[in-house]
């Protein structure tokens, strides 16, 4: 019996394992510079004209989101499409039971201390900013574990009254896409998925593209703007999970790496231009044949910008070096805090009006400081690992190990039920 539930989960749950690699660095990399990347984007939001967010600066220009449009298409779903490739990975090499569980670990601690600890500063210079707020921060903090629904009654949304997850939401999305991914399983192992893509990626690169981009571009038209980047991201989750190891897929990039790049430039061209001419002055006199056009634009742009990071990581980058392991582990560390540190430090340089010149390089070079300084505590400190979402290497007893994944356990529990109800 046992061998046959064996042979079960072999065939439905486990994705085959013919070619394989030992290791890909190129993905490493592009996932430390997209993430890196990340800091600079939210530090850009301080000063983009037009894009909310949770402090503003003074000092904002509307040319910057044309720059910053040069990496909003593509810098999550990239993101997404790593994590899906990584996840291949994982099951090949672990069972379903420690992968559901390791994987909640991960995610959800580092989650839960972002929520309650991380996070709530954004919140108070945000509420301060606004003119809603008039106090120090200690007994703001105190207030959000109260039901003071007078005090918080314009600031409600999030995964508990007052607390919301805010940047932290693609740790939340991570483990969501984790938990719907192995239910899906028995579809993406079976003959036909496996066949299906094999055809696909043995195509020209130009149907490859058009095939990614339609459901891209089905959710743009029809999912509310302030939310589709959730299926969006799932759908290039699974992109990468089918991707995985494909020759023939990774082939087809490192050939056309260059046509990927010029289409793109002229593509994401196109795009900005539609987006200053039209999306800017959107009214209800805007043909909607022009927004048509502009979501297919757009949709293009997502998959061939994740497409042109891809071969350019896969031709360029895919080396071993001593410093991979260093910044692999600061990843999550520096995502987890940067946020928070650029606001606050955004809304205590406002004051000095340093000018457009030297408060966002004041941001940007404390922000990248004191994000390493706070890895480097991190990383010396074993407790504070798990919180961060670190892999502690030190080998402890297999009593310590248990306590651990059991307070682990305890801890998750309650933020992992009320995500999934």
């Amino acid at each position: 019996m046992s061998g046959q539930f064996h042979n079960f989960l072999t065939k439905h749950f486990i994705p085959a394992q013919q070619g394989m690699p030992e290791r890909r660095y190129d993905l490493d990399w592009l996932r430390i510079l997209v993430f890196g990347l990340l800091i600079f984007y939210h530090i850009g939001m301080l000063y983009v004209a037009n894009w909310g967010f949770h402090f503003k600066s003074t000092y904002q220009s509307e040319t910057l989101e044309s720059l910053m449009l040069i990496v909003e298409p593509w810098r999550m779903a990239s993101l997404w499409i790593i994590s899906g490739i990584a996840i291949r990975f994982i099951l090949v090499k672990v069972s379903l039971i420690r992968y559901t569980f390791v994987r909640s670990l991960r995610l959800l601690l580092p989650l839960l201390f972002g929520v309650l600890v991380v996070v709530p500063p954004q919140l108070y210079v945000e509420m301060t900013a606004n003119g809603a707020l008039n106090m120090s921060y200690w007994p703001f903090y105190l207030a959000m574990f109260t039901d003071n629904s007078s005090l918080f009654e314009n600031y409600q949304p999030g995964i508990w009254p007052h607390w919301d997850v805010n940047h932290l939401w693609y740790l939340r999305s991570l483990w969501e896409y984790s938990i719907a991914l192995i239910i899906l399983l028995p579809l993406f192992n079976t003959s036909y998925a496996t066949t299906a893509s094999q055809w696909l990626f043995k195509q020209r690169m130009a149907v490859i593209v058009l095939v990614l981009s339609l459901p891209i571009f089905i959710i743009q038209i029809t999912w509310p703007q302030d939310t589709n980047r959730y299926p969006l991201g799932f759908i290039f989750l699974v992109y990468g999970y089918l991707i995985g190891w494909h020759a023939s897929f990774w082939q087809q990039l490192k050939v056309n790496v260059n046509a990927l790049l010029l289409t793109f430039t002229v593509l994401l061209s196109v795009f900005i231009i539609i987006y200053n001419t039209v999306w800017l002055t959107l009214d209800d006199s805007t043909p909607p044949w022009l927004i048509i056009i502009g979501m297919v634009v757009y949709s293009l742009v997502r998959v061939l910008g994740v497409l042109t990071v891809l071969a350019l990581a896969y031709k360029y980058l895919n080396k071993k070096s001593p410093s991979l392991s260093y910044f692999n582990d600061a990843v999550y560390p520096f995502y987890i805090v940067h946020q928070t540190i650029v606001i606050v430090l955004a809304y205590n340089l406002a004051p000095m009006a340093l000018g457009p010149v030297i408060e966002p390089l004041s941001v940007i070079i404390f922000t990248i400081l004191l994000c390493f300084i706070c890895f480097e505590v991190i990383r010396r400190i074993d407790i504070l690992k798990p919180l961060f979402g670190v892999r502690v290497k030190k080998n402890y007893s297999n009593t310590v190990k248990k306590i651990a994944y059991f307070c682990g356990t305890l801890f998750i529990i309650p933020i992992g039920l009320e995500i999934i109800f």
